[in-house]
């Protein structure tokens, strides 16, 4: 028996690759499904089970196409319905394949059809749990994401998830090795860890939804604290793996259109297209095509582009470094992005050297900031609420980046300020979107928050995080 997590760390996700004797299962594939068709020939397999955990707001997943490939059958828990072939299993039953078994664990409350799936090993012995999104290493699946589909409130969802650790996980011996769906950075949990693998015994004593002594009351409060708005892609994600998606090949050559320059502009006069560049922050703020959105490849970009973005069908232009235009268009595709309508031939040299607008924007050092703080400018942080909550610099005005679009009128107009986030990834997303907005009237901090803090500017440690705006 060999088990492999194949992490994707732009998504926080984690999908699996299982073996015994001569046959395969895959749980949570991502969309492109070659690597686990390749992987399988390599290692002279069979898969025979494609195992989903529940219905994945935040990606796109390959299990129908990796199904029409390889014959193998997709498996849901109960309640799940649909719109092609499937084997919905029943809670506890046992599927074998080669010298193992998987035993169904139906475990709802993040969403109803939420299934663990409980490797039993050659020797009849409980193994290891594919728990999805119903347990995180640190933290527990979100209770308020599948509120519309199952006519229950995100309390009534989290008194279900209460039930199912409690009576399905929670009795499984210490020693089970725990593989979750997500680890730190996916917007599937609140409090995840960086870790993407640990056992039953290790959370019991440290995740905080794992208390022994813990009431139903108390898990109900402490787990819908401090949620954040799911982004507005996850409902569209849901019904794109509940109803079926294009075929990736298809959508990778659709938009596999190099366009030069007056092609690349005129299709964004003509289209309404949203000009997405996914260069690096420092890159883009030395020159970039005018309105257009910056979020760059190198950080966590398909979440980022899905809260921007919340529509799966925008049309899209791209701007990338030169060689990443397949990877791109392979990124967005995994959650559903697939209006890609070309990209910019020869990158942004291309545009400039065609003698075309550009626009830029301003960005200081922290010592820089350190220095222009003694005159108590407007600061702006665009972190997260518990980030800020942290410790943030003294004074400094909390408007979340996953909130820009509900909260540009909280930026001045008027008056200059400056904005950062941790790094300077988020920031810089940020501060295209004010470009296009029309501000022009602020700076951004290179390096954020990271070396804000190594500067003698005041810092306020902590706030109440009920201060802040919640869901």
């Amino acid at each position: 028996m060999t088990i492999e997590q194949i992490y994707t760390g732009c998504l926080a996700q984690g999908a699996y690759y299982i073996t015994s004797n001569g046959e395969a299962a895959i749980i949570d594939p991502l969309r492109e499904i070659e690597p686990y068709i390749e992987r399988a020939k390599k290692d002279n397999v069979q898969i025979k089970y494609i195992f989903e955990t529940h219905f994945h707001a935040d990606f796109v997943s390959g299990h129908i196409d990796l199904a029409k490939a390889t014959g193998a059958t997709i498996v849901y828990g109960p309640n799940a319905a649909p719109t092609y072939d499937v084997h919905v299993a029943t809670d506890g039953e046992i599927l074998k394949m080669g010298d193992i078994s998987f035993k169904i664990l139906h475990t709802p409350g993040h969403t109803m059809e939420s299934t663990c799936f409980l490797l039993i090993d050659e020797n009849g012995k409980d193994h290891s749990l594919f728990s999805g999104d119903t347990l995180f290493i640190g933290d527990v699946g979100r209770p308020d994401l599948a509120q519309k589909a199952a006519s229950m409130t995100q309390e009534q969802l989290a008194g279900t998830l209460f039930h199912s650790l409690r009576d399905k996980v929670m009795t499984l011996a210490d020693d089970v090795i725990v593989y979750p769906a997500h680890g730190a950075g996916s917007s599937c949990g609140k409090n995840m860890s960086k870790e993407t693998v640990s056992t039953i015994g290790e959370q019991k004593a440290k995740n905080y939804a794992l208390r022994a002594d813990m009431s139903e009351e108390e898990f109900i409060k402490e787990v819908t604290d401090g949620l954040l708005p799911p982004p507005g892609y996850f409902g569209m994600n849901v019904m794109m793996n509940k109803t079926g998606y294009d075929n990736i090949g298809d959508v990778m050559k659709r938009a596999n259109q190099a366009l030069s320059p007056s092609a690349f502009e005129a299709a964004a006069n003509e289209t309404g297209a949203v000009v997405l560049d996914t260069r690096n922050a420092q890159v883009f703020s030395e020159g970039f095509i005018p309105n257009s959105i910056n979020i760059g490849l190198d950080g966590q970009f398909a979440p980022w582009v899905g809260a921007m973005l919340p529509d799966v069908k925008q049309e899209l232009l791209l701007v990338t470094e030169a060689g990443n235009e397949a990877e791109t268009i392979k990124r967005l595709a995994r959650v559903g992005y697939d209006h890609v309508i070309g990209f910019l031939d020869g990158g942004f040299d291309a545009w400039k050297n065609s003698g075309n607008e550009v626009d830029t924007v301003t960005r200081i050092t922290a010592d820089e900031f350190a220095e222009r703080f003694k005159a108590a400018p407007i600061v702006i942080d665009v972190r997260k609420p518990g980030e800020f909550a942290a410790e943030h610099v003294d004074g400094a005005k909390s408007i979340p980046l996953d909130f820009i679009n509900e909260d540009m009128a909280q930026f001045p107009k008027e008056e200059p300020f400056i904005i950062h986030c941790a790094g300077g990834y988020r920031s810089m997303i940020a501060a295209s979107i004010l470009k296009s907005r029309g501000y022009d009237n602020f700076i951004e901090v290179f390096g954020g928050f990271s070396a804000i803090a190594k500067t003698d500017v005041p810092k306020t440690d902590y706030v109440c995080p009920s201060t802040l705006r919640k869901a």
